[in-house]
């Protein structure tokens, strides 16, 4: 018997909710309250200061070293006022989440006392140690020296005592060892790009930001239970475990009533989220048993990167309040749905357009159809690229199940929007556009607006589709940094709008009038790109051939779909854009591929000793109870025993046969793992345990999984899917 499972199971009945008091009954009153933001600026910077900031953030204006003293001094002020002693430069390295280091305000001085101090310096850079982080060959171990430095454009916010600043992280030669310098860079890549392509339509607007809504999915588990699984420690998945014979089919569990110890969490964790200023506004039961969403507004893409990451780590830590676990990883129970991370991406202008949003008039969504039709073209010339970018181990395991888009990227847009763009298709034929021609499509995309209220269900198997004002990336995983996606998504936008300026002022030059050299460019897209289009089944086999025949790819493991970032178009790519340089390319491709063989052979490994030190020390314990029932059976029956034992004897036999089956083919996965460990090259090591490890896990698992229905229930030593997922 597990006593450690038992424990964990009778004290289920213990779990209270445990119901955190907001700072007042209204979100607006406290919202923000822990956040440095503008409004606080205002109020402790001189009207220099503040119009240096504000210079900084939105126009790139380098600050001057006063000024950041200033901003230094009245930061420590206000965040002193809330009790804070220390400060951090909060970054996000290549790790997935996010790093910090703090120093004191308090300098002692000469005479045995000390002050409180925090200067420019101190506030733009820091030295944190960079030899451990993952850097991709881009610095040996031996150099330590790495800086962080202040970004200016996301305000600095409180936890607990400590004011975090959010940086970039560098090497001591340059290079970007983290997600945010790249996403700020491409960013700008994107809005330079949007730019040139607005004065086709409004030349008022001097801004233009990529915006991003995330929605993150995840599970919760009883911390007790979480505590007894070595599995779910070690790799944040469940290695093996029988389904339970109510898992979510009934789908009862879907935007269901949220429990009080759930709803417990959820306030408390919201109130948390909402103090940090962090738009939390949709909270829900998903589909699974035990898994949840939440939902901000959209924001910046720079600043919800950044939200996102902050609420993987304050959710982590208010769960342990209410003795819960948090799952963030992809796929935690196998038969269950996944979880993702949704990015819902758009470019905003500072006149206060949304760009993938239908206007009022043709002329405002004529507008609409270029970025729409560009966003299309880019993903369509880029759409390997994506792949890359959600390649994950755990994302492995659920693309292309229980609802989670497929592995082949393509688009979805609606019958409604493909028959628009058909009909731009048919109508520009020619070299010119007639009046007639003109004016019918002019008519045509004047009713985009109309014919979209029509168009709002939504694929949910199709990793890229659009939903009504913006496109939703909806293959991302759930532990993922949003910013992978959102990097290479701003950079190839950035590229392709580069191009349809290009494309339409050629032919202005030619003589064409502006409306009709976009029309004719939007139409050659179109054309151009219909192969990224479906608006059917993703998970269909005809698909499959069908997006075969399309030339679209269908990498299904992580090793494979990573060879998609170090091509040369992509490299061309991000180097013209200035976003990564070739080094910082493919280190971050070796950083992949490394993260993936660490990642596999930790889950190798704890599958490894838990077979043999946990499965099959109770499997035999019980077989020997059985062997000792048949015995004892023997002396009462005598010769006529076999018939009165056949049913244990069944048992005795399927167990021996599915041991020696565990013990075989752990063995042969540990000389696999023995031989791929002895490869040298990081991405042919990751394809070794792809192809010769990880193929290992399906046969072990399933032989565990048929032993956890012959076990005495009171001999299986972890707790067992219907005890984790059904915990109130």
């Amino acid at each position: 018997m597990s006593s450690l499972r038992f424990a964990a199971l009778e004290k289920l009945a213990d779990r209270t909710p445990n119901w955190q008091t907001p700072p007042s009954s209204k979100i607006s009153d406290f919202f923000g309250e822990n956040v440095f933001n503008l409004e606080k600026m205002q109020e402790y910077l001189s009207k220099e200061a503040f119009k240096s900031v504000i210079n900084s953030t939105e126009k790139g204006i380098r600050m001057e070293r006063k000024v950041a003293d200033q901003v230094a001094s009245s930061m420590k002020a206000w965040a002193m006022t809330k009790g804070a002693t220390h400060y951090t430069h909060w970054f996000q390295p290549l790790t997935g989440r996010t790093a910090e280091k703090h120093d004191s305000f308090m300098e002692p001085l000469s005479n045995g006392k000390a002050i409180e101090t925090f200067g420019g310096g101190a506030l733009v850079q820091q030295e944190p140690d960079a030899s451990s982080f993952p850097n991709g060959g881009i610095r040996n171990t031996f150099e330590a020296r790495g800086y962080t430095a202040w970004d200016p454009t996301s305000p600095a916010f409180l936890i607990g005592k400590t004011l975090c600043i959010p940086t970039v992280f560098v090497s001591y030669t340059g290079e970007a060892l983290d997600y945010k310098a790249p996403l700020l860079k491409s960013s700008a890549a994107v809005e330079k790009a949007a730019l040139d392509v607005m004065k086709y339509f409004d030349k008022n607007v001097t801004r233009v930001v990529p915006t991003l809504g995330w929605e993150q999915e995840y599970f919760l588990v009883d911390s007790g239970l979480f505590n007894a699984r070595p599995d779910l420690v070690m790799t944040g998945r469940t290695l093996f475990g029988h389904s339970s014979s109510k898992g979510q089919q009934l789908d009862d569990h879907y935007f269901g009533s949220i429990s009080d110890r759930v709803m417990a969490f959820m306030q408390d964790f919201e109130t948390e989220a909402h103090l940090l200023g962090i738009p939390a506004t949709t909270r829900h039961n998903e589909v699974a048993p035990n898994q949840f969403e939440l939902a901000p507004m959209f924001e910046e893409v720079n600043i919800a990167v950044d939200h996102n990451q902050l609420v993987m780590d304050v959710m982590e830590k208010v769960a342990v309040k209410h003795n819960f676990h948090v799952l963030l990883h992809e796929k935690p129970f196998q038969g269950m749905n996944g979880s993702g991370k949704h990015n819902n991406w758009s470019l905003a202008t500072d006149t206060g357009v949304n760009l993938l949003s239908p206007g009022v008039n043709p002329k405002t969504n004529l507008r609409f159809l270029a970025f729409f039709v560009n966003t299309i073209a880019a993903v369509h010339k880029y759409d390997d690229l994506l792949r890359a970018t959600i390649a994950t181990p755990g994302n492995d395991h659920r693309l292309g199940a229980n609802e989670a888009p497929p592995a082949i990227i393509s688009t979805f847009i609606g019958s409604q929007l493909s028959a628009v763009l058909d009909e731009v298709e048919r109508k520009v034929n020619k070299s010119k556009l007639t009046p007639d021609e003109k004016t019918d499509l002019k008519l045509r995309i004047g009713k985009i607006p109309d014919i979209m209220l029509d168009n709002t269900d939504r694929n949910r198997t199709s990793p890229f589709a659009f939903t009504g004002n913006k496109f939703e990336f909806r293959a991302v995983g759930s532990n993922s940094n949003c910013a992978s996606a959102m990097i290479s998504l701003n950079t190839m936008m950035a590229e392709q709008l580069t191009r349809f300026k290009n494309d339409v002022d050629a032919l202005i030059k030619k003589g064409e009038k502006k409306d009709d050299a976009i029309f004719f460019v939007i139409k050659n897209y179109i054309v151009e790109s219909k192969r990224i289009r479906f608006e059917g089944d993703g998970y269909g086999e005809e698909w499959l051939k069908e997006a075969a025949k399309r030339g679209l790819n269908n990498v299904k493991t992580t090793p494979y779909a990573l060879d998609f970032m170090i091509e040369k178009d992509v490299l061309t790519l991000f180097e013209k854009h200035n976003v990564f340089s070739k080094v910082e390319l493919e280190a971050r491709y070796e950083i992949a591929q490394e993260f993936y063989r660490m990642k596999v052979q930790i889950e190798s490994r704890c599958l490894q000793d838990m077979v043999l030190n946990q499965i099959i020390p109770s499997t035999v314990e019980y077989q020997s109870t059985l062997v000792n029932n048949v015995l004892g059976l023997k002396e009462v029956y005598g010769a006529g025993f076999k018939k009165k034992c056949s049913g244990q004897m069944r048992i005795i036999e399927e167990i021996s046969e599915r041991i020696n089956f565990l013990q075989e083919k752990v063995e042969e996965m540990r000389q696999a793992r023995k031989k791929a460990n002895d490869i040298h090259d990081v991405a042919k090591q990751a394809k070794s345990y792809c192809d010769n490890v990880f193929s290992c896990f399906d046969e072990i698992r399933y032989n565990i999984d048929k032993l956890e229905i012959l076990v005495d229930n009171e001999m299986w030593p972890v707790p067992k899917y219907r005890e984790m997922l059904f915990t109130k």
